[in-house]
């Protein structure tokens, strides 16, 4: 489930349209809405836009009933990614690697708040998948839990991107 394509079908106009007429405010109060009824579901994929992670409500519905996983790559690759995608209300204005640059400054504290941070750089959409199947398969032994006297569980990192 794409939360941006749900908030979109919410509100009749594109998340472009949203920002210009209503602010960022009332987009992100529409996805908060958004996210918080689909996490509520089992079995499904939840995709987020880059700014939904920021906030706390956000973080706790989507831990709620599964894994978090942070996709990250550097500034140059996703300036590549997105250099035709005009539908970026915040990497419109100015220069498209010093937004990204800034924004990943300001939002990698949150993302590192994911069960799992995955740098994607120069990885097929294939390995990433790879990837993240290896992550949350089960694993064959039972890994131990908080709470039965083990101390806190274990928070697994598989690669960060620290540097920007």
């Amino acid at each position: 489930v794409d939360t941006d394509d749900r908030v979109e079908e919410r509100a009749g106009i594109s998340i472009n349209k949203i920002f210009k007429r209503y602010g960022e405010p009332h987009f992100r109060n529409l996805e908060k809405k958004v996210i918080k009824e689909v996490s509520e579901k089992d079995g499904v994929v939840i995709a987020i836009g880059g700014g939904a992670f920021i906030a706390p409500e956000n973080r706790a519905n989507l831990k709620k009933k599964g894994v978090t996983i942070a996709l990250l790559a550097s500034v140059k690759e996703i300036a590549k990614r997105t250099a035709d995608d005009t539908n970026r209300p915040l990497l419109k204005e100015g220069e498209r690697q010093a937004r990204i640059k800034a924004l990943l400054k300001k939002r990698l504290q949150y993302y590192q708040k994911a069960d799992l941070c995955l740098d994607t750089t120069g990885k097929s959409p294939e390995k990433v998948v790879q990837e993240i199947i290896r992550f949350v398969k089960p694993s064959p032994s039972p890994l131990p839990v908080a709470g039965e006297g083990q101390g806190e569980g274990k928070r697994v990192k598989m690669s960060t991107r620290q540097e920007l």
